[in-house]
């Protein structure tokens, strides 16, 4: 699979809606997450991430121009264990809970389907990572629409056992902007990840389209310790 450029692939879409990013610093030693929304609406723009616990959640930024909470206040990251679950959705709560009965990811996720936003059918993504004694895997899912008919979900997950060094995954819920919005399609896509939290922040930060991103949240794990340092920027302040 090809290496793209991630910061092209922000910059030449206006709209991939909300994304994922996991894979490992190129020194070997991170274990790296970033997770983004963006907005069209009033309503999707009034937010920001706020952190709760080990994870982050959404809230109103002005919550008197609140309009309806659902499909877009959730928790898009939460931690169990050695396990950091990051998704676009109240799914993070179901990854959360299926895990902690002993189920798997992708047996978590068979209860879930897309969102129901008709006609856009918005795609669930998610992630999660594991990280233990010095041992790092991670997958992706995507629960989709098929071909935007509701009454079919189509559900594909993505398994990365051995990360390499300097490589990361992009999942993302829209291939562009439009009406209505089309499906992200094909495998995560291969992109570059650097060693520096900051820098990889910045990147994916300022590539994004400038009216239309809203927050960003980003997360370097030490695959040794466990130990993590974590970034979050909010447009609104």
């Amino acid at each position: 699979m090809e290496m793209l450029s991630l910061e092209q692939e922000l910059k030449n879409n206006a709209y991939p809606g909300r994304g994922i990013v996991i894979g490992k610093s190129k020194d070997g030693k991170k274990a790296v997450t970033a997770y983004f929304i963006m907005g069209r609406s009033s309503n999707s723009r009034n937010r920001v991430f706020v952190e709760e616990g080990q994870g982050i959640r959404t809230e109103a930024f002005d919550p008197s121009k609140l309009e309806d909470p659902s499909l877009i206040i959730y928790a898009p990251v939460r931690v169990l264990g050695n396990r950091t679950i990051v998704t676009n959705g109240d799914q993070t709560d179901t990854i959360y809970e299926g895990m902690d009965k002993e189920l798997t990811f992708e047996q978590s996720l068979r209860c879930r389907e897309f969102e129901p936003d008709a006609p856009n059918y918005t795609p669930r993504i998610s992630g999660v990572m594991h990280v233990e004694g010095g041992h790092y895997d991670y997958a992706m899912s995507i629960l989709k629409s098929s071909n935007g008919n509701p009454e079919c979900c189509n559900r594909y997950t993505f398994t990365y056992d051995k990360p390499v060094a300097g490589e990361g995954h992009f999942i993302h819920t829209y291939m562009h902007d439009g009406n209505p919005l089309p499906s992200f399609e094909g495998e995560p896509k291969l992109v570059e990840i650097s060693d520096n939290i900051d820098e990889f922040t910045d990147l994916v930060w300022t590539s994004l389209n400038e009216d239309n991103k809203v927050s960003l949240f980003v997360r370097y794990i030490d695959i040794a310790t466990g130990n993590y340092e974590t970034r979050i920027i909010n447009k609104n302040k």
